[in-house]
C-alpha cells in the first residue's frame, strides 16, 4: 500500500525558454524596446548544474520568465571574479531587476545599489550588518535554514539504528553553521543520545565546488560507522551522495530535492525554496510592489521543508512522518525553538 506523502515539492518545469547571453550586454544596450522585464541573474560559486542551491534559483529564474514572460539572462563569475563588476555591467545594461544567488554578493550589492537607485536588486542569503537599513531598491533574501535542518535532523535520528550519523558543511562560515546546528537539535529531539560527527570540507568559498572532497570526507564518516550523512555543501555535497551510494548507507540532500540522485540511499532533502523566493522577487516588480529591506523565509511560508516523493518514500514509515510533521507544527507555534549555531 501506497504510504501518504507529508511533504511533496514539486519542482516546476519550463518547456523551453530563450535566454540572452551575457557577453551581448554592454553599457549602450538599451533596455527593453517593448517594455519587456529583464531580468539579470548571476550565480554562487559552483554555478548552475549544481544540482542544488544554484540551479534552485534558476529554476525560480524559469518559472518568472514562463508565467511573466520576462527577458533573462544568467552569468557565472567565475571563482575568483570580482562579483561587483559582473553587477555593474548588468546595470549599466539597463537589466531592471539583478538577483545575485549568495551572501558572497552582499558587500557588491550594498555598493551597486546605491549607485543604480533606478534597478532593482535582490540578494539571496544576504548577510546584513548589526542596525542596517537597506536602500528602496535592495531585497535581502534570507532563510531560517535550521528549521527545515531540524526536520531532516529528526528523520535521521528516528532512522539511524546504531545512533551514529554525520554532517558535512561546505565552507566553515555561520550560514552553514545554521544548517548543523538545526540538523543536530532535531537529531536530538528524536534520540537524546544520538552521535553526530561533524566535518567542513574548506574555510574559502571553493568550499562549495568541490565533489571529490565530500566524497572523501563522507567516506570516512560511513567508515567510522555513520550511517546517515546530512550534507549543506553546494556541489561538494554530491560526493556526499555519491559516497552513500558507493557504501549503500544514507545521505541528506540541501537546497534542491536531491532524493532522485541516489534513490534508496538519499533519505531525503532538506528544501530551501529560493526558487520561490526569486518568483516572488519578479512578481513583486511586474506588481509594482517592490520593497526593499530584509525578508526572511521559513517553515511558516514554506521557505523551507523536507522532500518526500517516490525515490524515498519507501525509507520513510508513517510513524516517522508524524513525528516530523508534529515538529514541524511545535516550531511554527514556537513551542519549539530552534538553534541557529
Amino acid at each position: 500500500m501506497r504510504k501518504p506523502i507529508a511533504r511533496l515539492f514539486i519542482v516546476f518545469a519550463v518547456a523551453a525558454v530563450v535566454a540572452a547571453t551575457f557577453g551581448g550586454c554592454s553599457a549602450e544596450q538599451p533596455g527593453s524596446a517593448d517594455g519587456t522585464l529583464r531580468v539579470g541573474m548571476v550565480f554562487d560559486v559552483g554555478g548552475k548544474g549544481d544540482k542544488s542551491f544554484n540551479d534552485s534559483a534558476y529554476r525560480g529564474l524559469l518559472h518568472a520568465a514562463d508565467q511573466f514572460g520576462v527577458e533573462h539572462t544568467e552569468f557565472e563569475p567565475g571563482q575568483d571574479a570580482d562579483r561587483e563588476t559582473g553587477l555593474r555591467k548588468l546595470a549599466q545594461a539597463r537589466y531592471d531587476v539583478i538577483i545575485g544567488v549568495g551572501f558572497l554578493f552582499s558587500d557588491a550589492m550594498r555598493k551597486v545599489a546605491v549607485d543604480y537607485p533606478d534597478v532593482k536588486f535582490a540578494c539571496i542569503d544576504f548577510d546584513p550588518r548589526p542596525g542596517e537599513t537597506l536602500p528602496d531598491n535592495l531585497a535581502g533574501l534570507k532563510f531560517r535554514e535550521e528549521e527545515g535542518s531540524f526536520l531532516v535532523g529528526v528523520i535521521a535520528g528516528l532512522f539511524s539504528k546504531t545512533g551514529r550519523i554525520g554532517f558535512i558543511g561546505g565552507m566553515d562560515i555561520p550560514l552553514i553553521h545554521k544548517f548543523e546546528a538545526g540538523y543536530i537539535a532535531g537529531a536530538k529531539h528524536a534520540n537524546p543520545a544520538i552521535s553526530v560527527t561533524v566535518a567542513y570540507a574548506g574555510a574559502t568559498p571553493l568550499a562549495f565546488a568541490d565533489p571529490a572532497k565530500g566524497k572523501e570526507l563522507a567516506l570516512l564518516q560511513y567508515g567510522r560507522g555513520v550511517e546517515v550523512i546530512y550534507h549543506a555543501a553546494g556541489s561538494t555535497g554530491n560526493g556526499v551522495i555519491e559516497a552513500a551510494r558507493e557504501v549503500n548507507r544514507q545521505a541528506i540532500g540541501v537546497d534542491s530535492n536531491q532524493n532522485y540522485m541516489a534513490p534508496g540511499n538519499v533519505l531525503t532533502s532538506m528544501v530551501k525554496r529560493v526558487d520561490n523566493a526569486v518568483l516572488m522577487i519578479v512578481q513583486s516588480v511586474v506588481e509594482g510592489s517592490f520593497r526593499g529591506g530584509l525578508r526572511e523565509f521559513g517553515l511558516a511560508d514554506d521557505g523551507v521543508g523536507y522532500a518526500v516523493d517516490e525515490y524515498n518514500e519507501d525509507l520513510l514509515t508513517d510513524e516517522m512522518l508524524a513525528v516530523v510533521e508534529d515538529a514541524r507544527q511545535a516550531i511554527i507555534e514556537g513551542t519549539v525553538s530552534v538553534p541557529t549555531e
